[in-house]
Parts: C-alpha cells; sequence; structure tokens
C-alpha cells in the first residue's frame, strides 16, 4: 500500500460521521454538492465507487436509491445496462434552498431580531402556528426569536424588537446545544488531523475526490444547518464553529469536484 493511498484510507475514516451513516443522507449530499445543476446526473457505477470506499455495501446503496425515488428527491432510467440517476425539481429546490448557509465562507449574523412571546396554555398553538410560517428558534415552551422586524401576522402574541448584547448560559446552551458543539468541536480535530496527515504534493483522483468532499460536506452540512447565525452573544465560550468552518473550507479547496463526464461514466 502506497502512502498516498494509505492517506486517503486514513481520511476517509477521519471525515465519516460516527454518528450518521444514513445512506440516502449521505446520496443527497453528494448530489448537493456534486450535481444539483438540471440534468447533472451520476452513473449507477459512479456512485457506487463513490459511496464504497465508506464502507457501504451496493446492497445498501440501492435500497437508499429505491427510497430516495419513492420520496421524490431523485429521478432514475437506464441506457442499456447502465443506470443515471439525477436530481427531481423538488430534490433541486431543497438542495438550492440551504447551498448558501452550506457554501458561506464567513457567517453573515443578523444584527436584529425579534421575541414572540405566548400566553400559557392556550396562546402557545398560536405561537407554534406562527414558527411553521417562517424560521424560529425555540428559546422556552412559549418564547421563540426571530430575524428582522416583528411580523405582521403576531396577533395574540407579544412581540417586541430587540438587539441581543448579552446572553445567559442557559439561552446559549438553549440555542447552540451541548451536542451540537460536540459535533462541531469533533469535526474539526478530524478535518485538521486528516489535513495535517496529508502527504505533500498529494493529488486526488477525481473519484477519491468526490469520497472524501462527500463526507466533508455531509458532515459539515449537519452542523451548520443546526445553528444560525447569531450574534456573537448567543455563542457559548466553547463554540468551534469559526474554526471548524475554516477547516473545512481549507480542505475543500484541495479537493476539486469531478467533471460532469466523470460523474456521468463517460470518461
Amino acid at each position: 500500500m502506497t502512502e498516498k493511498t494509505s492517506w486517503f484510507e486514513t481520511a476517509v475514516a477521519e471525515l465519516a460521521d460516527p454518528q450518521d451513516q444514513r445512506v440516502w443522507s449521505i446520496i443527497v449530499s453528494l448530489f448537493g454538492d456534486m450535481a444539483q445543476e438540471p440534468g447533472a446526473q451520476i452513473s449507477g457505477g459512479v456512485l457506487t465507487r463513490i459511496i464504497e470506499p465508506m464502507g457501504i455495501k451496493p446492497e445498501a446503496i440501492r435500497v437508499a436509491l429505491h427510497r430516495l425515488r419513492k420520496d421524490g428527491w431523485i429521478e432514475s432510467d437506464r441506457i442499456g445496462r447502465v443506470s443515471r440517476h439525477v436530481l427531481s425539481e423538488f430534490g433541486r429546490t431543497q438542495s438550492a434552498a440551504v447551498t448558501p448557509r452550506i457554501y458561506a465562507r464567513g457567517p453573515s449574523p443578523i444584527e436584529n431580531w425579534h421575541l414572540l412571546i405566548a400566553e400559557d396554555g392556550s396562546g402557545t398553538q398560536v405561537l407554534e402556528d406562527v414558527m411553521l410560517s417562517d424560521d424560529y428558534i425555540p428559546i422556552g415552551r412559549n418564547v421563540a426569536m426571530g430575524a428582522g422586524p416583528v411580523p405582521d401576522q403576531s396577533d395574540g402574541l407579544l412581540a417586541l424588537d430587540i438587539s441581543p448584547h448579552a446572553a445567559p448560559k442557559w439561552v446559549q446552551d438553549r440555542l447552540c446545544p451541548p451536542e451540537l458543539r460536540a459535533s462541531c468541536k469533533a469535526l474539526l480535530g478530524a478535518v485538521v488531523r486528516a489535513a495535517k496527515s496529508r502527504p505533500e504534493g498529494w493529488a486526488p483522483t477525481p473519484l477519491q475526490s468526490a469520497t472524501l468532499r462527500t463526507l466533508l460536506v455531509h458532515r459539515w452540512r449537519r452542523v451548520v444547518l443546526r445553528q444560525p447565525d447569531l450574534p456573537l452573544a448567543f455563542y457559548p465560550v466553547d463554540w468551534a464553529g469559526p474554526a471548524c468552518r475554516d477547516s473545512v473550507f481549507g480542505l475543500l479547496d484541495l479537493l476539486p469536484r469531478p467533471s460532469a463526464d466523470v460523474l456521468s461514466g463517460s470518461s
């Protein structure tokens, strides 16, 4: 085994998410990163060669593809013995909605926020209805925080515009819970170890690059999509988000996306 082959296997082991190896979710990350454009396709054989190094068997990939087709995420066809998969319109829409947050090189914290406070009891249902219509962060059973100005539809709720300057530990723990902080710190450690052990001058093959990108994006999206861009006051002192973001993109920059011909199996 060469040093470069050994490093690829080591990096795969480091970057694999110890808490989430759901194959269908990994495939969603893969398509969102490398085949999100209309008509962009990945052949069945290439998809298998990208995912198998993660320790995932072809049978599990087939089951996951079946689930994604059933749920409307992907569409598949076959030419001869070659199967091809593309994101459906629904899948592209879902992927595009989160792409800006996943690939933002720097956070864009919002400084102006508002609080919605519901009366105990029946008022909480009113709050839940409002929260379903937009992105809100629950702070307590009857309190939620949202970005920007107070919405027009807030009847029955106490609505307050706020400019946060400080947040006690219990609020920090609610908005940035210990398990999320641990996942972020673990990802940072994995990326740092993988990057540090990389042989000088190592360049991945297109499929090696695809495997490592998929693992990295999949794990990063599980951190960044769970944490809104908040003012600094809301982050605990042990939040490793900025360092993790820098490390993730530092490694991603060394892993180019494979060409469309490679992904479709044309070359």
